[in-house]
């Protein structure tokens, strides 16, 4: 995959096909290799929950960058919204007693996206996880244009998970700009192999102008 070739929109989100498919390390990874080829690119944490002050994903993204701390992420820009309760965000807030704050989010991407040329946004669990009442994350992402990067696993079940996001993503006028496999849960090799095949080729009839990456594994460093 060569990185320089592919025409990156300004802005990315990256969601997965459930919690635990190792978006950050997806997000991690695709910033330190458009970074890689002069790309300027800068990660976001949409809505962090389980910490308290700062974002434990932040830190991933950066590790895996070798990048260390932005000044961005000092003032918090990177992470505008962190809850302490390990919860789904609606959840989260609740707990924290406060409301999570949507403009704050999209505020802050759009002053990093005045630093840099690109921002990937990583999401909160799946698509379909509520922010506020019945508003999802699918609908903030369908109200700011965002097209997504799908973090897909190969594991047992994924076909149907990776199914139910693709399909639902057109509904909300959503593009699927690229699907990303990440091979780190590959335990059981026949059901991981064809997973794989199937996604590939299921993309290559129903959404051919989406890109498939491989990455490969990457552990915390």
């Amino acid at each position: 995959m060569n990185f320089s070739e592919i025409k990156f929109p300004p802005a990315l989100f990256i969601t997965g096909i459930g919690t635990d498919v190792g978006k950050s390390f997806v997000t991690g990874w695709l910033a330190r290799e458009m970074n890689s080829v002069g790309i300027s690119c800068i990660t976001q944490k949409m809505i962090q929950t389980g910490n308290i002050g700062k974002s434990e994903d932040i830190d991933r993204h950066r590790s895996i960058m070798r990048s260390g701390y932005l000044p961005e992420d000092l003032s918090g820009i990177t992470a505008p919204q962190i809850f302490s309760y390990p919860a789904s965000p609606h959840l989260a807030a609740e707990i924290d007693h406060r409301q999570i704050d949507l403009d704050a989010i999209s505020n802050a991407t759009d002053t990093l996206r005045q630093r840099y040329s690109h921002v990937l946004v990583e999401g909160a669990g799946g698509l379909m996880v509520p922010l506020i009442g019945n508003y999802l994350t699918a609908d903030y992402i369908a109200d700011h244009r965002l097209p997504v990067v799908v973090a897909v696993t190969g594991q047992l079940g994924s076909i149907n998970h990776a199914l139910l996001t693709f399909k639902t993503l057109p509904s909300y006028g959503i593009e699927i700009f690229a699907v990303v496999y990440n091979p780190f849960f590959d335990k059981d090799q026949t059901i991981c192999a064809d997973t794989r095949k199937y996604l590939r080729n299921w993309l290559a009839s129903f959404s051919p102008e989406t890109i498939w990456m491989e990455m490969p594994v990457i552990t915390d460093e």
